[in-house]
C-alpha cells in the first residue's frame, strides 16, 4: 500500500477466487484497517482520527449508522470498515487544479469509481462550461454567483436538490430550507433507494418510520432475527451487539440468500478469544432463503404461531396488548388460517421443517427483535413483506418492552437524521407550517421528486439545475446508461463533494465541483471559532460530531457554509432568512430546529450532555401508535414471490467487503473469497451446468423487464453457494441492468434484489489486422 494515488485501474483479468471464510473480524481485520489508514494518511494522522472515532466529543463514523454504547466505550470504538471510511476521508492525497488540467473528461470517463475515488481529496472549486474538455479552477464567489443565476433563470420545480446520508443535521436542515425557500420539494435522497420501503410499511402500521429498539434491547433480547442483511461487511459493530445478546443467553436466527461469514462466527478483535481463539458462534439457525421469498416465510411463521395459539390458548398471542393497542387481528387470523406448504417451499427454497423450527423459537421467546436491511426493501413486494414482519411483532406484543421491537438497520451515517431534518419530497403539513412560521416563508405544498422520479425527469429533460450535497447520483441509481446520457443534457450540475466520482464526469452542460470539509476535518473558520455538528443514529440517538484533523486544503468550506452561500447568492439580501448568521454559528441553526421539529426542544443544551439525547418514539416509549386510526394495524397481503422467466435467474446486488455504497476502499471481498476484480456473478453450481456454462466463463448479462432488455458485458461466472435460481453481483456494476420502473410498490424503491437475468457467452471484439 502507498500514499500515492493508484496509476493503474482495475484489471478484471487479475481476478482471484478463494474459498469463502466462515468467520468475520479477528486479527486480520485489525491489520487491514491499520494498513489502509497508514497508506492513505500516515501513522500520526491515522491515529488522531481513529482514537476520536465514535467517542464522546469525537467524530461520528462517516460509515454506517450503528449506535454507540450509552455506557462504557472502548478505546477502539470502530470496526474495520469504519477505519477504511476514515482513511478515505483523512487521506493526504490531493486532487488539485493540476489534476483536472492533466486529465480530460474523455479520459476520466474511462476510469472506474475505484480509480477516481482513490485519487484523493479535492482542494479547490472547479468548473466546466459548454465546449470545455477539462475542469478548471473557479473562485468561490464566482461559483455561488453562477449557481444563483442559473436557479433564478428557471422555475423552482426544474431544480432538484439531492442529498447523501453523510450530511449532518444542521447542513440538511439548511439544505431543505433553501429548496423550500426557492419553492420546490424536489428533495430526493439516498433513503429513497434503501429504506424507503421500511418507512412506508412502518408508518402505515405502527405510526413511525424508525426502528423501535435501543442498543440495550439488542443486548437483552431473547431472540433476534437478522434478515436480508450482511452485518459483517455493512455494519460490523452490530456483530459485537449480537455477541453480547448471545453472552446473555439470547438466540439468533439468520435469514439470507448468501451464507455470509458475519452471520455465523464473530472473532472480536478486542478480546483474546477473538484474536487467537475460535470466536463466538452467532446464528443458532440459518435459513438460506431464495431472493424474494421472505414474504412467504413470514406468512408461514404467522400461520404456525396462530396454529400454536389455537392448540394452547394464551401461549403465543399477547391478548392484552392486542386488545388495547391494535386493530385487524381477526382479518389477519382468517388470512393466515390456511397455507399452501408446497407453494411456500417453492417460494422460499426452505423446508416446512426448517420454518417450523424457527416458529418454535418465536413461540418460546418473550422478547423478540426482527432486524432487516436492503435484502428486504428492494423488491416489488417489499412493503408487504415488512408489514408481515410487523404482524408477527404485534401478535406477541413485541413493542414497548425490553429486548423487543422492529429494527430496520440503516446504512449510511445520518441518513435517518436527514429525513428527520425535513429532507423528503413528501413533507407533512405540520412540518411545513412550523417551517413557514419560524422563517416567514411560504413553502410549497405539492410533493416533489424522489430519486426514481428524478431519473425519469432527467430522461424527459425536465431538470435545469441539479445540486448534489454529497453522494454519487449517476452511479447510485438504476438504468445507468440512460441516466448518464440524460445527466449530460442538464443545464447546470453542482456537486458538493470531498473526492472525485462518476457523477463529476457525467456532468451537465455546465458543472461545478465544490470541495467540502469531511467529518474528520476541523471546522474552525468562523467568527466564534470551532463549530460542532450533530447526527442521528439508527436508533434515534442524537449526538455531536466534530473533526480533529487539519484539512488538506485551506480552500475547503463546511457544508452549512456552502449551502448558506448558495442560498444568499440565489435569494438575495431581502430574503427573510439570515443565512450568513446561521453559517457562522451553528447554534443558531439548532435554535431554529428546536422550534420547528418535535423532539428537539432545548436542542443546544441537550446536545452537550454526555450521550446526547434520544428522540421520542411512541411505540417504544409508551406503546402508542400514531397511525390514522390511533392504533397499530394488522395487515393482510397476498402471497407473492419472484418467478423469473425460463432460462433466467433472479439477480440481487451486493456490496463487497472493500466497499461502502459507491465508494470502493479496495478490491478485496475477502469474506466471500473474491479479490482483484468486481465484474463477477455469484451463481449456484447446478444453475451453471443447467444453463450450459462453466465456472469462470466470461459472459454478457441481459436483464428483462416488461419486454425491455438491459445489458452489461464482460462478467465472470463464479460458482458460489447461492440458492438455486438466484445469483448475485456487485452494486453498482450491475445497476446498468436495472430498469428504472422496476421498483417497490408504495415506496418507489429500486428493485435491486429482483432482476431477471440471463447470460450469453461473451465474444471478444475483433481487432482489425494490418494489410
Amino acid at each position: 500500500m502507498t500514499r500515492h494515488a493508484p496509476i493503474q485501474d482495475i484489471n478484471e483479468d487479475s481476478l482471484v477466487v478463494k474459498k469463502p471464510k466462515t468467520s468475520a473480524a479477528g486479527l486480520e481485520a485489525v491489520v487491514v484497517a491499520l494498513e489502509r489508514g497508514v497508506a492513505q494518511a500516515g501513522i500520526g494522522r491515522t491515529a488522531r482520527a481513529l482514537l476520536r472515532l465514535n467517542q464522546r466529543d469525537g467524530t461520528d463514523c462517516p460509515g454506517c449508522a450503528w449506535p454507540e454504547s450509552q455506557g462504557h466505550r472502548k478505546t477502539a470504538e470502530f470496526c474495520e470498515n469504519g477505519a477504511k471510511a476514515v482513511a478515505e476521508e483523512s487521506t493526504v492525497r490531493q486532487v488539485t487544479p493540476a489534476f483536472w488540467a492533466e486529465h480530460s473528461i474523455a479520459e476520466l470517463a474511462t476510469k472506474t469509481e475505484y480509480w477516481l475515488g482513490n485519487q484523493g481529496r479535492i482542494t479547490h472549486p472547479v468548473v466546466i462550461r459548454p465546449g470545455d474538455t477539462h475542469y478548471s479552477q473557479i473562485s468561490w464567489n464566482d461559483a455561488f454567483e453562477l449557481i444563483g443565476e442559473q436557479i433564478r433563470a428557471t422555475v423552482p420545480d426544474r431544480t432538484v436538490f439531492y442529498t447523501s446520508g453523510r450530511t449532518a443535521n444542521e447542513s440538511a436542515f439548511l439544505y431543505q430550507l433553501f429548496a423550500r425557500s426557492i419553492g420546490t420539494n424536489n428533495l430526493p435522497d439516498c433513503s429513497n433507494m434503501c429504506h424507503e420501503s421500511s418507512g412506508s410499511a412502518m408508518n402505515a402500521t405502527i405510526g413511525i418510520g424508525k426502528g423501535t429498539v435501543s442498543l440495550e434491547d439488542i443486548h437483552h433480547a431473547e431472540l433476534i432475527l437478522v434478515v436480508g442483511q450482511n452485518p459483517g461487511t455493512n455494519h460490523p459493530r452490530m456483530l459485537s451487539a449480537l455477541k453480547e445478546c448471545k453472552d446473555n443467553g439470547g438466540k439468533v436466527v439468520a435469514v439470507n440468500p448468501l451464507p455470509e461469514a458475519g452471520l455465523f462466527n464473530f472473532r472480536d478483535p478486542q478480546s483474546v478469544s477473538g484474536l487467537i481463539g475460535d470466536g463466538t458462534a452467532l446464528a443458532d439457525e440459518y435459513l438460506q432463503i431464495k431472493v424474494g421469498g421472505d414474504l412467504a416465510l413470514f406468512q408461514a411463521l404467522g400461520h404456525l404461531l396462530l396454529e400454536e395459539e389455537k392448540r394452547v390458548p394464551g401461549s403465543v398471542v399477547d391478548q392484552a396488548f392486542v386488545d388495547a393497542n391494535t386493530q385487524g387481528l381477526d382479518e389477519y387470523r382468517a388470512a393466515r388460517g390456511e397455507i399452501d406448504w408446497e407453494e411456500t417451499e417453492k417460494a422460499t427454497g426452505l423446508s416446512r421443517l426448517q420454518i417450523a423450527g424457527v416458529a418454535s423459537m418465536l413461540v418460546a421467546s418473550k422478547a423478540t427483535i426482527i432486524c432487516w436491511a436492503l435484502g428486504l426493501t428492494q423488491q416489488p413486494h417489499s412493503v408487504n413483506t415488512l408489514k408481515e414482519i410487523i404482524n408477527l411483532l404485534l401478535l406477541q406484543g413485541n413493542f414497548g418492552k425490553p429486548g423487543a421491537g422492529a429494527c430496520p438497520v440503516r446504512g449510511h451515517s445520518n441518513v435517518q437524521g436527514d429525513r428527520t431534518m425535513g429532507v423528503w419530497e413528501k413533507p407533512k403539513e405540520a412540518f411545513l407550517t412550523a417551517l413557514d412560521t419560524e422563517f416567514g416563508i411560504v413553502s410549497p405544498r405539492a410533493h416533489g421528486l424522489d430519486s426514481v422520479a428524478t431519473v425519469e425527469a432527467f430522461e424527459n429533460e425536465d431538470v435545469d439545475v441539479f445540486v448534489s450535497l454529497g453522494g454519487n447520483f449517476a452511479l447510485a441509481c438504476s438504468d445507468t446508461a440512460k441516466l448518464e446520457a440524460a445527466m449530460q443534457r442538464v443545464g447546470l450540475t453542482v456537486h458538493i463533494s470531498t473526492k472525485p466520482n462518476r457523477s463529476h464526469v457525467m456532468h451537465g452542460r455546465t458543472s461545478l465541483i465544490l470541495p467540502t470539509l469531511g467529518r474528520t476535518d476541523t471546522d474552525d473558520k468562523h467568527p466564534g471559532g470551532r463549530q460542532v455538528l450533530s447526527v442521528e443514529d439508527s436508533m434515534s440517538v442524537v449526538r455531536t460530531t466534530q473533526g480533529r484533523l487539519d484539512p488538506v486544503s485551506e480552500h475547503l468550506l463546511a457544508e452549512p457554509v456552502i449551502v448558506a452561500r448558495m442560498a444568499s447568492a440565489t435569494l438575495g439580501a431581502d430574503h427573510p432568512v439570515d443565512w450568513k448568521a446561521m453559517s457562522e454559528d451553528y447554534d443558531l441553526i439548532r435554535d431554529h430546529i428546536s422550534r420547528v421539529i418535535p423532539g428537539f426542544t432545548d436542542f443546544n443544551r441537550r446536545l452537550k450532555t454526555k450521550n446526547g439525547f434520544v428522540l421520542p418514539n411512541p411505540p417504544r416509549d409508551t406503546r402508542s401508535f400514531a397511525t390514522d386510526i390511533g392504533r397499530a394495524r394488522f395487515t393482510v397481503s397476498p402471497l407473492e414471490y419472484l418467478t423469473p422467466p425460463a432460462g433466467h435467474l433472479i439477480l440481487q446486488t451486493i456490496r463487497s467487503h472493500d466497499q461502502y455504497n459507491t465508494t470502493f476502499y479496495g478490491l478485496d471481498d475477502r469474506y466471500r473469497g473474491i479479490s482483484n476484480g468486481r465484474r463477477v456473478i455469484l451463481i449456484n453450481e447446478d444453475d451453471v451446468v443447467e444453463l450450459g456454462f462453466h465456472d469462470r466463463d466470461l459472459v454478457d448479462v441481459i436483464s428483462t423487464f416488461r419486454g425491455e432488455e438491459r445489458r452489461a458485458d464482460e462478467f465472470r461466472l463464479v460458482v458460489y453457494p447461492t440458492p438455486r435460481g438466484c445469483a448475485a453481483a456487485y452494486f453498482p456494476e450491475a445497476n446498468a441492468l436495472m430498469h428504472r420502473e422496476l421498483v417497490a410498490r408504495e415506496s418507489n424503491t429500486p428493485g435491486y434484489k429482483a432482476m431477471s437475468v440471463r447470460f450469453i457467452a461473451h465474444e471478444p471484439a475483433l481487432v482489425p489486422t494490418a494489410g
